[in-house]
């Protein structure tokens, strides 16, 4: 191995003054290190590649660039012995000072970087349901992390300690499979954020951390049903709730639009009235007829409230809305699937159990489609970005399937839904998009229709 020193001139200070490196070459290869050193041109021996007496503290100085010398030496001797293949990447890795691990500050807890990580989420401009999802995941951490011995770190959470957390959701909560999915879809992109935003080091890959979903069966009114609700009689404290959730289901709402709705969301069109709002959820616009029913409906509460249509607590109404759909007598049995230990267990439940106000929503979506709605209108107006959100509904109603196959087999429309107590027109119409002439529009009626 030779070794010399050389002042760089490329880089001067402001007083002229340039770093002194070392130049090693062994092995047909060169490392360069920078020292501490810097002198002016007036101060260094090129020759002998070492300081002159000019230049102050030479003496020191001197014997500094030897003792670095032999440690280059001697560090690459050490590694030739111990039969490694020295390359100057791996030489400037063994001269590198080591820091004991005592001194360096202790790895930030995973709880605290996911608490950083929605403020992140919250200056990027995240919405308020997006950051409510992964606020639920960052509580069941700390619930979870509270369960352990010590620390909780990144570095500590590998492939046993996610496994470890997915049996406390299950065993200790008992959560339901999509609660657990969820809590995993929220911790995933976090990790990637602690890698690659915060340099954390991770003991699993995020990519690598599976989300399994489970179906769903979607609950929703047939128009019998609807009729048995419109008609029921209820005690006046239930009236109002049951004619919020029937504007939901004339019009597709959820319920956080249907608490936002204000009179400038109502338009005149064609000699009737639409709903032109920006949806809560997905900041998407859509246009809704209002149909005679749901008309109706908002004309009874004008002047009476400050909103366009009664509304209280989400988890309220749904408690009421359990009650009225028992006394409208919504009694039927439906079957429930659930995962729990591990196991499929399947059980009947009376249908009002399990309606709350987004069933509005679901129902409105199945009658359309029951009704003849297309499906690319239905994803207009419930506001989906893809038409595979919407295509689930078709997916869900079987008496569409059923009519199907009878008037393909038997070639009768026998039993179709024309004949259902609520009129196709009364609940499917929709707004034609912008640019169609007249009789363009006519011919979308009735496709709704």
């Amino acid at each position: 191995m030779t070794i010399q020193f050389e002042r760089r001139a490329d880089r001067p200070d402001a007083a002229g003054r340039c770093v002194i490196h070392l130049r090693a070459y062994f092995d047909g290869q060169r490392l360069r290190l920078a020292t501490a050193e810097r002198c002016t041109i007036a101060e260094w021996n090129e020759d002998k590649g070492r300081f002159r007496k000019s230049f102050s503290g030479y003496q020191e100085a001197n014997e500094g660039l030897d003792a670095l010398g032999e440690r280059v030496t001697k560090t690459y001797r050490e590694l030739r012995t111990a039969g490694q293949v020295v390359t100057p990447a791996l030489l400037k890795e063994a001269l590198a000072p080591k820091v004991a691990a005592a001194d360096l500050p202790p790895a930030p807890l995973l709880t605290d970087l996911f608490g950083a990580y929605i403020e992140v989420l919250r200056a990027r401009g995240f919405r308020f349901h997006t950051l409510k999802g992964y606020k639920t995941a960052h509580n069941t951490l700390l619930e979870f992390a509270d369960t352990l011995p010590g620390r909780l770190t990144t570095a500590d959470y590998d492939a046993g300690m996610h496994d470890a957390l997915l049996g406390h959701l299950r065993d200790v909560r008992g959560s339901a499979q999509n609660t657990v999915a969820g809590v995993v879809k929220q911790i995933k992109p976090f990790l990637a954020w602690a890698r690659d935003d915060r340099g954390q080091t991770l003991a699993v890959d995020p990519a690598k951390l599976k989300v399994e979903w489970e179906d769903i069966e979607k609950v929703w009114l047939t128009a019998s049903e609807l009729a048995s609700l419109e008609k029921a009689l209820l005690p006046s404290n239930l009236v109002q709730v049951r004619d919020a959730f029937l504007f939901c289901c004339y019009t597709g709402l959820r319920y956080s639009d249907l608490a936002a709705l204000h009179e400038g969301n109502v338009k005149e069109w064609d000699g009737g009235r639409i709903l032109r709002l920006t949806q809560t959820k997905t900041r998407t616009g859509v246009s809704i007829y209002l149909t005679p029913p749901a008309a109706a409906l908002l004309d009874k509460y004008v002047g009476t409230r400050t909103q366009l249509m009664p509304s209280t607590a989400n988890q309220v109404m749904n408690r009421y809305l359990k009650r009225i759909c028992r006394l409208a007598g919504m009694e039927s049995l439906v079957e429930v699937v659930e995962t729990i230990g591990g196991q499929i267990m399947k059980r009947p439940v009376s249908k009002w159990e399990l309606v709350s106000m987004h069933t509005a929503r679901h129902t409105f979506a199945t009658q359309s489609l029951l009704r003849g709605m297309p499906v690319e209108v239905l994803q207009k107006v419930l506001g989906h970005s893809k038409i595979q959100t919407t295509m689930i509904y078709a997916k869900v109603v079987e008496d569409l399937q059923h009519q199907t196959m009878r008037r393909i087999w038997e070639g009768s429309a026998a039993g179709s839904a024309a004949g259902s107590d609520i009129q196709a027109k009364e609940i499917c119409a929709v707004v034609p998009e912008a640019g169609l002439d007249r009789g363009a529009t006519s011919g979308l009626d009735q496709a709704a229709a």
